[in-house]
């Protein structure tokens, strides 16, 4: 299980590297020498924060994108922060996405799968499935049906 934590944690480094590098070169450059390297940092440990927060907790971080933005968009001058807003929310985004991929692996909540059915409101079931199975007790008719299909 420390082996698994230890390849989330260097994946969302990695997530938090690549916001910071496609966004770097465009921190304010009419400032002194000194006040851009500080938000370069500044800017750095934003994204690692981020990111570390959104693996610690990924269920309880709403809207992460936004809130990075917010905490890094002083750092640039108004013509980059589209730009800026763009890079964010595509890096974000990809870091839920394997976020995602790792709940429904069953790599959170102490390694327990979740089931892979959806509910009646088009939310995913949380129920944890069958042993050695893709699907909860409830849902065990969709296994069939898969099957059946393959």
């Amino acid at each position: 299980m420390e082996d698994h934590l230890a390849y989330l944690q260097s994946c969302m480094y990695q997530y938090s590297r690549a916001i910071y590098r496609s966004i770097k070169d465009l921190i304010d450059p009419y400032t002194v020498e000194s006040t851009r390297l500080e938000s370069r940092r500044a800017v750095l440990q934003e994204c690692e924060l981020t990111m570390s927060r959104l693996a610690a907790d990924p269920q309880y971080f709403a809207r992460p994108d936004r809130a990075l933005f917010q905490d890094i968009r002083r750092y640039f001058p108004i013509t980059a922060q589209a730009q800026v807003a763009w890079a964010v929310r595509e890096g974000v985004g990809a870091a839920m996405a394997f976020i995602e991929q790792q709940v429904e692996a069953g790599a959170f909540d102490g390694g327990v799968a979740r089931c892979k059915a959806t509910t009646r409101k088009g939310k995913a079931c949380q129920r944890t499935p069958l042993p050695n199975r893709d699907y909860c007790p409830s849902h065990q008719h969709l296994e069939a049906r898969t099957s059946l299909a393959a």
